[in-house]
């Protein structure tokens, strides 16, 4: 008697505890060669590596993850240092040290200008081994260092030695090739300016490698934050220095001292407020809050309602003073983009029709828009505090997107896997989205969306999904983008959200979106034929010029009864000869049979009469009161064609009854 095969079960137990332990790769690969050697059949041997396979991506997806969090981990801490240390020094070098850091950099470096030489001089290295490189003083506007200056934008070469957009000096050149440098990225140090309401940069941080590497945008805007965090730590200790300033001043006269020391106390005082506030946001991100704390903190400390909008205008969190939520307006769009591009440029709050804006900023990106609801301006202390509010919930909002992304990518391989093969495992499928928070049980409403602009497409779908809380999951499929959202009992109507869709993911890539939808459906094969029948009715909508529109099949008319699975020719029947139907049916006249045969003679009033068996003038009665009830547009050429299918349909589903 031979031995009974080896079962595949204990393998995949194994690869679970691998992945509960935080095994590496290579422990993971080796499960499916283990089993090959046990001798698990063929088909079992199969699922171990699929189930391999799907376990190294799961671990893959962990690591990106918790490597977002050491980096939002360290931006904390660098708050933490602000707010604790008095030292400019000591929080410069720590924020340099932890750029070069968070972005795995050779070195890293911060440039500050010196007003009475007129050029700009090396405040702090990190990483760098050349003398020369940091004794560099630069002339105000060469290098990549001036271009980010005079452009207050962040800049990125991945070969400085052949890039041509900024200029080339000779000290410059030799104390990058002393220093051995290659790819530099360089962000600027924004503060507003009390005069005129613009920005102003008052230096530059950046981080180096000493090979070629092109810099991500996750890496731009993480640098982007720390130095927003250095700007903040050399306002403070301007702010500190003009009061040690005025201190020593007002001590030289008696007859000023009691005035300069109430001024002293009301400064310090509202340093001190800052401070603790800057304390109290920084922890509410530590212990993990939401951006609705933060609202609530900053509207407590402000006693003044705030609100926080998304870029398309939606109210993302709404508190009052005493910690109340209340509802909300969206917030037009277009006022909300001109007002944050105001706040970016001056990298300060606006004061606008009665409200006070600052811009969410993530590098050049607007991630939202935070709106203190009050008539009178803020002094200098409470707009401070409001400005480190956004840093601090544009963290939030960063650090949300991230676990979005990563959950999405993970629930995105099972839509894929679902609309490519429905039927290979139905029950696992199903499993599956359980496991990811997705019950395919559940009625769904599946979207496909198009746009000449493909490659913008699928990160404005997760967007969509996120930012306006909608329970759902999207992904790449046969070139287009798929969302599948939850519809709920009862849900939404599948042409509505398509419409919505394509307005707002048309707003969020600025390019029309084609959305068209089906549903609700549930369960694998469902979800599938749902799938095909929307992507039939993409090309249908296509092919009737309604690029940037969104509809379901039921309302492409006749084209829907050919294109939809449902079939609903009663409902094509009645919506389009409802008119007709109703008023024979009331007074006993023959409209549908007139109408009839005059489309089967060709339109000839002759032949129509002749079948009906009355008198010419009769016809041209009855098609006087067609008109009335379905319009003057009844014998256009495209109408006339959805009556004679209706009338066809209507004639077969007759034949139908009788039999």
């Amino acid at each position: 008697m031979s031995e009974p095969s080896a079962s595949a079960a204990p393998h995949l137990r194994r690869l679970l505890d691998l992945l509960a332990d935080g095994a590496p790769a290579e422990a993971l690969g080796t499960v499916s060669s283990q089993a090959r050697a046990a001798g698990v059949p063929a088909g079992d041997l199969a699922e171990v590596e699929r189930a391999t396979a799907t376990a190294l991506r799961i671990r893959g997806a962990l690591r990106q993850h918790r490597r977002r969090e050491l980096q939002l981990t360290a931006l904390f801490d660098t708050a933490g240092d602000l707010a604790a240390s008095r030292d400019l020094d000591d929080v410069l070098n720590a924020i340099v040290r932890r750029a070069r850091m968070l972005l795995g950099t050779d070195t890293a470096y911060l440039t500050l200008p010196d007003e009475e030489a007129g050029d700009t001089y090396m405040r702090v290295t990190d990483g760098s081994v050349s003398v020369l490189f940091q004794r560099l003083r630069l002339e105000l506007g060469h290098g990549l260092g001036g271009l980010v200056a005079q452009t207050a934008s962040p800049y990125a070469t991945p070969d400085y030695r052949t890039d041509e957009r900024f200029h080339h000096t000779r000290n410059i050149n030799a104390g990058v090739l002393d220093e051995g440098l290659v790819a530099i990225l360089g962000v600027p140090l924004l503060l507003g300016s009390s005069r005129g309401g613009t920005g102003k940069v008052i230096g530059v941080l950046f981080a180096a490698d000493r090979a070629p590497r092109v810099f991500s945008p996750d890496e731009v805007a993480l640098l982007c934050s720390l130095a927003a965090h250095a700007a903040i730590a050399i306002d403070t200790a301007r702010a500190l220095a003009d009061t040690r300033s005025a201190l020593d001043e007002l001590a030289e006269t008696n007859a000023e001292l009691a005035e300069a020391n109430a001024a002293v106390r009301a400064h310090s005082a509202a340093m001190q407020r800052a401070e603790e506030s800057h304390d109290r946001l920084t922890d509410l991100v530590l212990r993990g809050r939401d951006v609705k704390d933060v609202a609530a903190a900053v509207a407590g400390l402000l006693d003044s309602p705030l609100t926080i909008h998304d870029p398309g205008g939606r109210p993302l969190a709404a508190v009052r003073p005493d910690g109340a939520d209340f509802a909300a307006d969206s917030m037009d769009a277009g006022w909300l983009a001109e007002t944050a591009e105001e706040s970016r440029t001056g990298a300060r709050a606006v004061h606008r029709d009665g409200r006070v804006i600052c811009a969410v900023l993530a590098g050049q990106e607007l991630l939202a828009g935070l709106v203190l609801h009050r008539r009178e301006p803020l002094d200098d202390s409470d707009r401070r505090l409001f400005e480190r509010a956004s840093v601090v919930t544009g963290l939030l909002l960063l650090l949300r997107r991230t676990v979005a992304e990563t959950e999405n990518r993970v629930r995105g391989e099972l839509i894929s896997d679902l609309l490519s093969d429905p039927d290979r495992d139905p029950a696992g499928l199903a499993e599956r989205g359980r496991r990811l928070g997705i019950d395919l049980d559940r009625p769904h409403l599946l979207l496909v969306a198009e746009s000449g602009t493909r490659e913008r497409l699928a990160p404005a779908a997760m967007r969509y999904l996120f930012g306006g809380d909608i329970h759902g999951v999207s992904a790449e499929h046969a070139g287009n983008v798929v969302l599948l959202i939850d519809a709920g009992d009862p849900g939404p109507v599948a042409g509505d959200t398509a419409r919505v869709a394509a307005a707002q993911l048309g707003q969020l890539i600025q390019a029309p979106v084609t959305v068209a939808a089906t549903g609700p459906a549930r369960g694998a094969r469902e979800l599938a034929s749902a799938y095909g029948e929307a992507a039939r009715c993409l090309r249908a909508m296509r092919v009737l010029g309604r690029t940037g529109e969104g509809a379901c099949v039921g309302e492409l008319g006749f084209l829907g009864v050919v294109l939809g699975d449902a079939q609903d020719v009663d409902g094509f029947v009645s919506a389009t000869l409802g008119p007709l139907l109703e008023y024979d049916a009331q007074r006993g006249t023959h409209l549908v049979r007139t109408l009839d045969a005059y489309f089967g003679s060709g339109g000839s009033l002759i032949r129509a009469k002749d079948e009906l068996h009355v008198h010419v003038n009769t016809v041209v009665q009855r098609l006087d009161r067609v008109q009335v009830l379905l319009g003057h547009d009844w014998n256009e050429p495209g109408r006339a064609l959805e009556l004679q299918l209706a009338l066809r349909l209507h004639a077969l589903t007759g034949e139908r009854q009788e039999r």
